[in-house]
């Protein structure tokens, strides 16, 4: 059995890439992502929760705070990388798995996986999960 809690942001962004492969996407370009991030745990905690949703959409929303309005490819963090919507679910997950390792994230006690889905319209998504 495995419970989930979901919480959402958005984050706009502007980049480039590099590789013949990307076309006119190695110009520079803005991107609005849906951010979806999505706490899973095998129980609850003794309050009958996966993780404090407020806490979680607070954290969610320190970290897609620190990305959006810049241009990635002048943050250090990408220097080399290629920012594809893969990459960005990556980091977000990290940066999150990181909040939950901390004690940052109250009541993530139990948590043993997340997942990081971004929107890149309403028929185009990319995820990316990781064990906890």
């Amino acid at each position: 059995m495995t419970f989930t809690v979901t919480v959402r942001d958005h984050i706009m962004i502007a980049h480039s890439f590099a590789g013949e492969s990307f076309g006119p996407a190695q110009r520079l370009h803005g991107a609005t992502f849906i951010v979806d991030a999505t706490f899973s745990a095998p129980g609850l905690d003794a309050s009958g929760v996966v993780v404090d949703i407020g806490r979680a959409a607070e954290i969610l929303s320190e970290i897609t705070g620190a990305l959006t309005y810049r241009n990635l490819d002048d943050e250090p963090d990408f220097q080399g990388r290629n920012t594809s919507t893969e990459v960005l679910c990556q980091v977000i997950a990290d940066r999150l798995a990181d909040r939950v390792g901390d004690g940052t994230l109250a009541g993530g006690q139990q948590l043993n996986a997340l997942s990081v889905t971004l929107h890149e319209s309403h028929i185009a998504w990319a995820s990316y999960s990781r064990s906890l």
